[in-house]
């Protein structure tokens, strides 16, 4: 019996990541697309992949730290890369390498 519900917890718990995995990289998605949007770059096919995932510390406790990487257009020709970084669902941090400002170029 014991065996069994440790089974069920387990699956259980899985089936949880599984879930906040979803729901981090929806987030990611909307997050990235803002982003994009208020930029007035293009997001390209829709491309937010995780590249990487860990724990982290923070005033929150422990959290999911989740990096997505994305591609972007700025004028509907080339592809760049940008990344964006979850901690659990909140943005921790969101990059285009891109300069602030049009005198940086």
């Amino acid at each position: 019996m014991n065996e069994e519900l440790l089974a069920i917890l387990l699956l259980a718990a899985l089936a949880g990541l599984w879930a906040d995995g979803l729901r981090a990289r929806e987030r990611a998605l909307v997050l990235c697309d803002r982003g994009c949007a208020q930029r007035d770059l293009q997001l390209l096919d829709q491309t937010v992949a995780l590249r990487r995932i860990g724990l982290s510390w923070g005033a929150g406790g422990l959290r999911l730290r989740r990096v997505y990487r994305f591609e972007f257009s700025e004028e509907g020709t080339g592809r760049r890369s940008g990344y964006l970084v979850l901690r659990g669902i909140a943005l921790e941090e969101l990059s285009f390498g891109l300069p602030a400002r049009s005198e940086d170029a």
